[in-house]
């Protein structure tokens, strides 16, 4: 093989990402005004449930089956926002299930 070829691969090495650096949540702007009102509050029930979904993930619960109401429940008292509704979490199960 010739040396050129060897040296153009070590050439275009791919930068490493960090992902140990801390959360800065994006600043919050305005829901659009004029929409119904159940619709703020599928959307809420919707951030809340990708949010726990996640938290799950990172904790290790890997499977619908897993999140139990009481899991869900209490993982949202760890990650600091109020307990979900039963609607909620048969949300998070449904992002779990279909995530895959």
């Amino acid at each position: 093989m010739p040396a050129a070829a060897l040296t153009s691969k070590s050439k275009s090495t791919p930068r490493s990402v960090l992902f140990d650096l801390p959360y800065v949540p994006r600043e919050k702007k305005a829901l659009p005004a004029g929409r119904p009102r159940e619709w703020y509050i599928t959307h809420n029930r919707r951030l809340k449930a990708m949010r726990l979904a996640i938290a799950l993930l990172d904790s290790g619960v890997w499977m619908p089956n897993q999140a139990k109401n009481t899991t869900i429940r209490s993982m949202a008292e760890d990650i600091g926002i109020h307990p979900p509704s039963d609607i909620t979490c048969h949300m998070v199960r449904a992002l779990m299930r279909y995530s895959r």
